[in-house]
């Protein structure tokens, strides 16, 4: 039976420290389906696979967690494409979060399940119907995560937007992205394809259109919206086949278009076998596990996997030099079936399936919650290469994942609408002023993952146990003002496809994204003390341009060692 798991970690590559875990009672299993019902303003609802009683939550809201929205992924299912959930009979009481998926957490370790395929709807109590509907994915590196994280809870989404709030959970690290050639033999496109997290969430896309109308929400008003590793699925399902017409916009909060070739995806795979038959003594070294694996037929590597526990796969992913807890497991493979042979080619080039209106930014200093985060802390203590790293990484970050994919949707014949910002809260103004506390505005800045409490309402500071508590009684009226604008862009932009159409006091208005020299690019977002200060970014970022602001701003050795970190995270080559 599925157990109940509220865990604490960061929206992106955080964790923090608390998971508690029980049994939940559910009601039998049943073999016939059911059709939908209507929304009727009462918590209990009717899906396709049998009723759920939802409860009471604030801002007067009602919330159904831990609803399933496919099978649990276990036994013979494990790196399987996520099948429908199988109905039940009786009412299923939704009041808990489902399990979040397999990951390692930093002190704490191993934890999750493989039965992790939950979803979370949170809806304001009207009669009302027909609703938008704004469904998050979350971040981790793809490796960790949850959506029971107090950042990614909906009430105030659902209250302040009138929308229905939907938060999933997914497979993650090695159970969520898993290629081998033998165990791909004979399988579906789907089965074979490796991108079982991606599979998830466009499983839970299917979910929401067939039922969100049972809690009031329209289905042909979907928008998807993710920060990180949630945003790096997104762009990858704007080129999937498999998700067209599951979602009619998209938010992409500081992600990038990174993809996977399944060359390096069967390298990990093979990597991750041969670890794990060292670990279990069925080889003395790689040489002999290798010679092992190249002579076992694909029945027998898939018992041997299928038959070791969850908790053997955690042990032996690697870590990511980024930190944080994440695994350095490859995520998101060119598997050309799920996701196309050639990658985002299509995406620069007008030809990807899903154009729909697309909010798109990134934060001032991503890299500093990084270089904080390090062990190594060499960065902190030499700050002219500490300030240098950070500027010109989180530019290389921003021209990969936000400049050249507003400029290639924008440039395309008849172009969906592109809307892009740049959030500055917590980073030092021109004057040097910061509304963070102490040294927080130079060490910290608008960092990776500032954001998120701002766009979903929910004012928490889930990675305070990393980087300090940055909120402030003095800082909180300035808060309070720029969440209301965030909320009331991004309802507006889920309900009509433009930010511009919100209700209440003015604001500024944000631009579409010009790709023309001199054209209006971005909405700035930040606040002067207690006010709101919006600009208009009119600098487009390019390789060259990157290249050659560091060349006129940093001298030897910073200069070389910034140029070296911008190329690793893949700046392109002169």
């Amino acid at each position: 039976m599925p157990s109940r798991n509220r865990a604490f970690f960061p929206c992106t590559a955080v964790s923090v420290l608390l998971a508690l875990t029980g049994c939940a009672s559910q009601p039998r299993l049943a073999s016939s389906a059911f059709e939908v019902g209507a929304w009727t303003g009462s918590p209990l609802i009717q899906s396709e696979y049998g009723a759920i009683r939802g409860v009471e939550d604030s801002r007067n809201t009602w919330v159904w967690r831990g609803v399933p929205y496919a099978r649990p992924p276990v036994g013979d299912l494990r790196w399987k494409a996520p099948r429908p959930p199988l109905p039940w009979d009786g009412v299923r009481l939704a009041d808990s979060f489902g399990n979040q998926a397999l990951q390692t957490l930093p002190i704490i370790g191993g934890m999750g399940s493989e039965d992790c395929l939950y979803l979370n709807m949170w809806r304001p109590h009207s009669a009302e119907v027909k609703l938008p509907v704004y469904v998050y994915v979350h971040g981790g590196g793809n490796s960790i995560g949850t959506s029971s994280l107090a950042d990614y809870h909906g009430q105030v989404v659902a209250s302040a937007g009138n929308m229905v709030y939907v938060s999933i959970n997914y497979r993650l690290g090695v159970f969520g992205w898993f290629h081998s050639p033998q165990l791909a033999e004979g399988e579906s496109g789907e089965d074979a394809s490796g991108n079982y997290g991606t599979l998830d969430i466009i499983e839970a896309l299917k979910w929401v259109r067939q039922n969100i109308a049972a809690v009031g929400g329209d289905p042909e008003r979907v928008t998807l919206a993710g920060e990180s590793a949630g945003a790096f699925n997104i762009l990858s399902l704007l080129i999937s086949p498999l998700a067209e017409g599951l979602f009619q916009r998209a938010v992409i909060e500081s992600g990038m278009t990174v993809i996977q070739s399944l060359d390096v995806a069967d390298a990990a795979s093979r990597d991750i076998e041969r670890r794990l038959l060292l670990r279990k003594g069925r080889a003395k070294d790689a040489e002999a596990a290798d010679a092992l694996l190249d002579g076992m037929s694909s029945a027998d590597l898939r018992s041997f996997l299928m038959a070791l526990p969850p908790r053997e796969f955690l042990a032996v992913q690697g870590k990511s030099p980024a930190g944080l807890g994440m695994s350095n497991h490859p995520a998101i493979y060119a598997d050309g079936y799920v996701l196309p042979r050639d990658g985002f080619a299509s995406l620069f080039d007008g030809s990807y399936p899903n154009k729909v209106p697309v909010i798109i930014g990134s934060n001032k200093d991503e890299w500093k919650l990084f270089l904080n985060a390090r062990a190594d802390n060499s960065f902190r203590t030499d700050a002219a290469l500490y300030q240098a790293l950070s500027k010109f990484v989180t530019m290389t970050w921003r021209y990969r994942g936000v400049d050249s994919v507003a400029t290639a949707m924008s440039t395309m014949p008849s172009p969906p609408a592109v809307y892009a910002y740049r959030f500055d809260w917590g980073s030092p103004n021109a004057q040097g002023l910061s509304p963070l506390p102490l040294d927080m505005g130079q060490r910290l800045g608008a960092f990776h993952s500032i954001e998120v409490p701002f766009f979903l309402g929910t004012d928490t500071s889930s990675v305070a146990f990393i980087t300090g508590n940055y909120y402030t009684a003095r800082n909180k009226p300035g808060r309070d003002k720029l969440i209301d604008a965030d909320l009331r862009y991004l309802a507006a932009f889920a309900r009509t496809g433009d930010p511009n159409n919100y209700t209440g006091s003015p604001l500024p208005v944000w631009p579409a994204w010009d790709p023309a020299e001199g054209g209006d690019k971005a909405l700035v977002m930040d606040v002067d003390g207690s006010e709101l200060a919006f600009s208009v970014l009119k600098e487009k970022l390019t390789a060259e341009s990157i290249r050659q602001q560091a060349a006129a701003e940093l001298k030897e050795p910073i200069l070389s060692a910034v140029i070296a970190a911008c190329t690793a995270f893949g700046l392109p080559s002169q």
